[in-house]
C-alpha cells in the first residue's frame, strides 16, 4: 500500500498494540514486526520512522530479545520506548543496570532540554512508568532530555535522529502521550496522514482485483462485523464472482442461522450458500473439554466444510470457464497478534481458526482484506461502504461460537441452555440502551452445579456467568459496571425462563489478567 508507514519493532511489551493504534489515530499507517525481523524486511517497508517497544526483559540478560542494531543506522528517525531506550543505550556503548529504585505506575517527569520530541509539551509531564532497569551511562553523542527524581526519562542524539523515553507515551495514563507520539510521527518523521478509510478501500479493492483476476472467491461468512465487511469489500472488487458460505456449526446464537441468511441476502445483496453442519460439528466436539482443542476442532472442521463446498461450487462454475482459487476471511490484527508469536518474545494467548493458513491439500488461497485492521477501523470501513449500523454495531462474537463459552463438554443440550440464557442477556442489555456502550456482553455456561430452591423444590442445576466489558479495541478491557436493576432483571429472567440454570454470577475481571472470553 502506497502510504507512509511507521514500523514498530516489538520486544514483547503488553502495550505494543497500543502504540500501533495510537499512531493510526493520526491517519498514519503503522505495522508491528517482531524485534527479530530482518533488516531487509524492515527496509522493505520503506518506513518513515521506527519505534522500539517496551519489553519484560533486561537488555543485559543472555537471552534478552534484540533487534538488528543496524536499524539504528538506517537514517530514518527512531523512537525507543522503555526497553527500547535501554536497547539503544546498551547497543550504542552506554550502560544499563538494575535500578536502585524501580518505577511502576504514575510518575512525574521533568523536561530538561529542548527537543522536537517534547515540542509544545509542558516542562513537567505526568507519565506511566513500568521499569526495573535504568540507563546509568549514555552512549557518546546522546544527551539527557528528561528525568524523574530517580532515573533518566528521556535521551536524544539528534544528529543520528534517535530519541528515546523511559516512560510509556502510548498508555492513557501518560497525559501528553498522544502529543509526544504526534511530534515524532508527523513533525520528526514527516509521515503523510493518508491512512484513511477511503484510501484503504480503494487500495484494497485494487489489490483484490489483481489477486483474483478472473477467478472466483469464496467467503467464510459468520454474520459478524468482520466477515460481513470483508465480504462486502471483496464483492466491491469482483462482484458476483464472490460466493459466501455460511455454516451452521451447531454453536451459533439463538436463531442465528436464519437471521444471518436474511440479512446477508436482502440487506447486503450477497450471494450466500447456507450449510447446516451442526450435527457434524457437535459429533467432533463430543468429549472435548480443553478450550484450545475446541478451537482447533472447530477450525479444522470449518476448513473441511469449506473445502467440501468449494468443490461443489467449483464443479458448477468450471463449466462457465471460471476458476475458484480464493477463500476470503475476516481475520483482524488482534487475531493475528493473539494467535502467534508474531512479536518474537510475546506469548501466544489463543489460537484462531482463521489464522495460520490452510492445509497444503486445499485448493483455496487466502484473501484477508482486514488483516491489518483493528475492530474500530473495520467499522469505519464498513460505514464508508454504506453498510447498516445494525451489522456494524454488532458486538464481537468468537469464531468458535458458543463452544468457547461452554466450559467443559459441548453438547446439543448445553448449547440450547446457553442460547436461551445468552439471548436474555443481549435482550436486556439492548432494552437498557447499553448494547453499543459495551464492547461485549454475553452469558457463559459453567461446569458447576449447585443447590437451589425454586417453587419450594430443591434443585441441583447449572451456574451461568454473565460477562460485560468495556474496551476500545479488544486488546485490553475493563468489566462494565452494569446497573444493578439490569443485572437483577437478567438474573431473574435466566433462572425463571431457562431450564437447567438456578444460579447467575457476574464476572468483574478485567483483561489483563483475564481474557474477554472465558474458555
Amino acid at each position: 500500500m502506497d502510504t507512509s508507514t511507521i514500523v514498530i519493532l516489538d520486544f514483547g511489551s503488553q502495550y505494543t498494540q497500543l502504540i500501533a493504534r495510537r499512531i493510526r489515530e493520526f491517519n498514519v499507517f503503522s505495522v508491528v514486526l517482531p524485534c527479530t525481523a530482518s533488516l531487509d524486511r524492515v527496509k522493505g517497508l520503506r518506513p518513515a520512522g521506527i519505534i522500539l517497544s517496551g519489553g519484560p526483559c533486561s537488555v543485559y540478560d543472555a537471552d534478552a530479545p534484540a533487534a538488528d542494531p543496524a536499524v539504528l543506522a538506517l537514517g530514518v528517525p527512531v523512537l525507543g520506548i522503555c526497553y527500547g531506550l535501554q536497547f539503544v543505550v546498551h547497543h550504542l556503548g552506554g550502560k544499563v543496570q538494575a535500578a536502585a529504585a524501580r518505577e511502576y505506575g504514575h510518575a512525574e517527569v521533568t523536561v530538561v532540554a529542548e527537543t522536537p520530541l517534547f515540542r509544545g509539551l509542558p516542562q513537567t509531564l505526568e507519565v506511566w512508568m513500568s521499569h526495573g532497569d535504568e540507563a546509568l551511562k549514555l552512549p557518546a553523542g546522546f544527551s539527557l532530555t528528561a528525568k524523574t527524581a530517580n532515573a533518566v526519562a528521556g535521551i536524544a542524539d539528534e544528529a543520528r535522529r534517535i530519541w528515546a523515553v523511559q516512560f510509556h507515551p502510548e498508555v492513557a495514563h501518560t497525559r501528553q502521550g498522544m502529543e509526544l507520539l504526534k511530534n515524532f510521527c508527523i513533525d520528526i518523521c514527516e509521515a503523510r496522514q493518508d491512512w484513511t478509510p477511503e484510501h484503504f478501500i480503494q487500495a484494497t479493492v485494487a489489490r483484490v482485483r489483481e489477486q483474483v483476476g478472473e477467478g472466483h472467491a469464496i467467503c467464510g461468512l459468520s454474520g459478524g462485523v468482520d466477515s460481513s465487511v470483508a465480504a462486502v469489500l471483496v464483492a466491491k472488487a469482483i462482484g458476483d464472482r464472490l460466493t459466501c458460505i455460511f455454516v451452521n456449526n451447531g454453536v451459533l446464537r439463538k436463531d442465528e442461522f436464519a437471521k444471518v441468511q436474511k440479512t446477508m441476502r436482502e440487506e447486503l445483496g450477497l450471494k450466500v450458500v447456507a450449510v447446516d453442519s451442526s450435527e457434524r460439528f457437535l459429533s467432533k466436539l463430543a468429549g472435548v473439554t480443553d478450550p484450545e482443542k475446541k478451537r482447533k476442532v472447530i477450525g479444522n472442521e470449518f476448513i473441511a466444510v469449506f473445502d467440501d463446498e468449494a468443490k461443489k461450487i467449483f464443479e458448477t462454475e468450471k463449466h462457465d470457464g471460471q476458476d475458484i482459487a480464493w477463500l476470503v476471511q475476516g481475520t483482524l490484527y488482534p487475531d493475528v497478534i493473539e494467535s502467534s508469536s508474531v512479536h518474537g518474545p510475546s506469548h501466544t494467548i489463543k489460537s484462531h481458526h482463521n489464522v495460520g493458513g490452510l492445509p497444503a491439500d486445499m485448493k483455496l488461497k487466502l484473501i484477508e482484506p482486514l488483516r491489518d485492521l483493528f475492530k474500530d477501523e473495520v467499522r469505519r470501513i464498513g460505514r464508508d461502504l454504506g453498510m447498516p449500523d445494525e451489522i456494524l454495531e454488532r458486538q464481537p462474537f468468537p469464531g468458535p461460537g458458543l463452544a468457547v463459552r461452554i466450559l467443559g463438554e459441548v453438547t446439543a443440550e448445553r448449547v440450547a441452555i446457553l442460547q436461551e440464557a445468552d439471548q436474555i442477556v443481549v435482550d436486556e442489555i439492548k432494552k437498557a440502551g447499553l448494547y453499543r456502550k459495551v464492547w461485549q456482553s454475553f452469558a457463559v455456561l459453567l461446569p458447576v452445579k449447585s443447590v437451589g430452591v425454586m417453587g419450594d423444590q430443591r434443585t441441583y442445576a447449572n451456574t451461568c456467568a454473565v460477562r460485560a466489558v468495556e474496551s476500545e479495541d479488544g486488546m485490553t478491557a475493563d468489566w462494565a459496571p452494569l446497573p444493578y436493576e439490569v443485572l437483577r432483571t437478567i438474573s431473574s429472567r435466566i433462572v425463571s425462563e431457562v431450564r437447567g440454570i438456578n444460579r447467575v454470577v457476574y464476572d468483574i475481571t478485567s483483561k489483563p489478567p483475564g481474557t474477554i472470553e472465558w474458555e
